[in-house]
């Protein structure tokens, strides 16, 4: 997944941290990454947005008239009247039959086939890396909170969504931020203590400047340190740590200089124009940010790979302060947790949980052989990293260079609106969330989608009884926590609650005058609250998305799943789409998250959310030769001749096989209770087909080589194509209701399952 979140409140503007330097998940998600990059948000403008819907509108209309026409003559060729012909009908089957490539055959290539036409019709948009049905859902999104925020008859009884609107306004005062320009970062940095880059700085503070730069500001050099739910003991939080530390998305693009000496060369070039910008000389600065990545290349020589880190059993490891403070003495760690979760008070016996044990000693002894300018230096350079983006144009402009070459985007035109909706929603997520429900959000969809999560539930739980390689003290085991998982839907009810969402944000200052102090303000407040969770068990009903994103997740210690509003809604749901096309959407995505719990990490987990062991030897010896098939097969697949790492995508291969198998048979149960379903018109698919086309066209999408190239060493998802042909070709009732023949590439012989 994306790199996992575990604060109660998100404060990841910006580059999402590097993959290999996340934290033991205690989250996984679907599979859209919406902060991935900056860019990633960046739109054309409004102006030709505008222009593109009106041309999408005339050629829906005439694809609709012509349709039409095809109807009325199908409808009287039909006289047991077994096509729907609802205008909700007509209008999906349009764009389902607009997205098809027919000319290719589903047994051949069924992505191609599902989704030939849509990639035709969507050429990447300017400044975008990547384009896919979440991002055109997620912008959808974006405009609905926009028109609500910039509402002239906004005036909200909650403190908290009126803050929201503060922040908002804040961000578009673009001459405001230009008249500032680098001065509020230039005053923080002397704040701090100086910056041999820039002037004068304190050499014997490294500790202090550590504890200003990480606990204050929430930037993570070295390591990163949050509160969360134990693994092993989920009904407390405890203090964790984990490696961190990159401001590239990879250890690998340090590494493997050859193949990223571009990136590299862009990525210097950016940290001297930011530091240029903030009143270093050219020369010296070239010099000191030379030694700064330098020494990031040697914190990459220590991260320990995404795909080594996926047993939690293995990388958890609990001990005191004192000795986490013999493990890695470069830091004094009772200080920097004293400072960093005042006014809480702690003693050297406090419990940590290290994730990165040897990574941890490994950097101790690189602090202390490192000499102190450098180590100031790249302390500061992770604090104007972090910041950078609340500045003015020059710094943005900077960014989308670098941008450029890491991710392929060839032009910026995000329109200003929305970069500050994304930052809004990273910084007052919730109190943006209960004004994007209370505008948008169908409450029957609630019921509708815990009915079709109790449907999947079952039909996973009867799948395990025809599983031949489980015992039966583990299946039971397995039926108990499939039983136990618990589903949250929609929105928290907090956000509805005017007093409670208020709460959430009270001690939060937010003025409309200063967007860089409002994010700084927010960074402060969000260590505040990260310390406010230790002495309290975690919260059960806490989420860690925003209602409106288009996403969803399961959280291992709380043996929970989350649906957010913003995924419930087309080409994933809709109240009045056929059931094969919800089951094949959403309904994959709900199986996806349950089969979660059962991968190669979420089945370390109890039904409490524990983690512990709790299958027998023989099944888990089953288990693992089956996940062996699957790693073997995603590993076989190629984009632009660079290999999927089977290995570190396989929790989520897992989830994908197993959440389509449960999906499709939770829609065969459906229809043996209610009957046949009426036809999509004009598709000349049966509904069973319909289901695997649905579930297809959900991960059409375009993306840069270089946007590729991320996806493949950071995502722990394989790249869409092979989620859609990985999945289809080891499934028997795909191949059997397109009458795939043995040998085909859909059809290939040999099934990988396992559940």
């Amino acid at each position: 997944m994306p790199d996992y979140k575990r604060a109660t409140l998100r404060d990841d503007e910006g580059p999402e941290p590097a993959g290999d330097g996340s934290a033991s998940p205690d989250s996984v998600e679907v599979g859209f990454r919406k902060g991935t990059a900056p860019l990633l948000s960046r739109l054309a403008s409004r102006s030709q947005l505008e222009l593109v819907l009106c041309t999408v509108s005339v050629s829906l209309a005439l694809l609709l008239s012509v349709a039409v026409v095809a109807l009325a003559i199908q409808y009287r060729r039909d006289p047991s009247h077994s096509t729907c012909l609802t205008d909700a009908c007509v209008r999906v089957a349009s764009k389902i039959l607009e997205a098809l490539d027919s000319e290719t055959d589903p047994c051949q290539d069924f992505y191609q086939y599902s989704c030939g036409g849509w990639i035709k019709r969507n050429p990447l948009p300017n400044g975008r890396s990547k384009w896919s049905t979440f991002n055109s859902i997620w912008d959808q999104n974006q405009a609905i909170m926009k028109h609500l925020l910039e509402n002239a008859t906004f005036n909200s009884s909650s403190e908290a969504e009126r803050k929201t609107q503060r922040y908002y306004l804040s961000c578009l005062k673009e001459q405001r931020i230009e008249e500032l320009g680098s001065q509020p970062l230039m005053e923080l940095i002397d704040k701090i203590g100086g910056w041999n880059i820039t002037g004068p700085w304190n050499q014997t503070n490294f500790m202090e400047v550590l504890k200003m730069v990480s606990g204050t500001y929430r930037a993570t050099p070295f390591f990163t340190v949050y509160v969360g739910a134990d693994s092993k003991s989920s009904n407390s939080n405890i203090i964790q740590v984990d490696q961190s530390g990159l401001f590239l998305p990879s250890r690998d693009y340090y590494l493997n200089k050859t193949a990223n000496e571009k990136v590299l060369a862009a990525y210097l070039d950016y940290m001297v124009e930011l530091g240029m910008l903030l009143g270093g000389a050219k020369e010296p600065t070239q010099l000191q940010m030379q030694q700064v990545l330098d020494f990031e290349t040697q914190l990459a020589n220590i991260t320990v790979p995404q795909a080594e880190r996926r047993d939690d059993e293995k990388i958890y490891h609990k001990m005191s302060i004192a000795e986490l403070q013999a493990l890695a003495p470069a830091i004094d760690w009772l200080d920097y947790l004293a400072y960093a979760l005042a006014p809480l008070e702690l003693t050297d016996m406090e419990p940590v949980v290290v994730y990165g044990d040897a990574y941890l000693q490994q950097v101790s002894d690189l602090i202390n052989d490192t000499d102190r300018s450098v180590l100031n230096n790249y302390l500061i350079w992770n604090l104007v990293q972090k910041t950078a983006s609340s500045l003015d144009q020059r710094f943005e402009t900077a960014q989308e260079r670098l941008l450029e070459t890491l991710y392929g985007t060839r032009k910026s035109c995000t329109p200003r609106w929305q970069t500050c909706i994304s930052n809004t929603d990273d910084t007052l997520g919730f109190a943006l969330g209960s004004l994007f429900v209370k505008a948008t959000f169908d409450r029957d969809s609630k019921a509708i989608a815990e009915e079709m999560i109790s449907e999947i539930r079952t039909a996973f739980e009867v799948s395990l009884d025809q599983l031949d390689w489980m015992d039966e003290k583990t299946r039971q085991a397995a039926k108990e926590k499939a039983d136990a998982i618990y589903d949250m839907i929609g929105f928290p009810d907090f956000i509805l609650d005017n007093k409670e969402l208020d709460d959430v944000y009270d001690g939060y200052e937010v003025s409309e005058d200063s967007f860089f102090q409002n994010m700084l303000n927010f960074y402060n407040f969000s260590a505040k609250v990260m310390a406010d969770q230790l002495r309290k068990p975690p919260n059960r009903d806490q989420w860690s998305m925003t209602p409106q994103t288009v996403n969803a997740y399961y959280l291992p210690t709380k043996n929970g799943i989350v649906f957010p509003a913003g995924i419930l809604q087309a080409p994933f749901y809709a109240r009045n789409h056929p059931k094969a096309l919800n089951f094949g959407g959403i309904g994959v995505v709900m199986g996806h998250e349950l089969t979660h719990a059962f991968d190669d990490q979420g089945r370390e987990y109890d039904k409490e959310g524990n983690l512990r062991p709790w299958w027998q030897n023989s099944s888990l010896e089953a288990f693992k030769n089956r996940t062996e098939c699957m790693t073997e097969q995603y590993s076989r697949y190629t984009v632009h001749r660079e290999k999927v790492n089977g290995r570190q995508t396989l929790g989520e291969n897992i989830a994908d096989n197993g959440g389509l198998k449960a999906a499709y048979n939770a829609y065969k149960s459906w229809l043996q209770k209610n009957g046949e379903e009426k036809r999509l018109p004009a598709l000349g698919l049966t509904n069973h087909q319909l289901f695997f086309v649905g579930f297809a066209q959900v991960w059409c999408s375009v993306r840069t080589p270089e946007s590729s190239h991320e996806g493949l060493v950071t995502d722990p998802h394989s790249p869409d194509k092979y989620r859609v042909i990985g999945t289809l070709s080891n499934s028997r009732d795909f191949v059997e209701h397109f009458g795939c023949p043995l040998g085909s590439p859909m059809n290939p012989g040999k099934h990988c399952e396992v559940w």
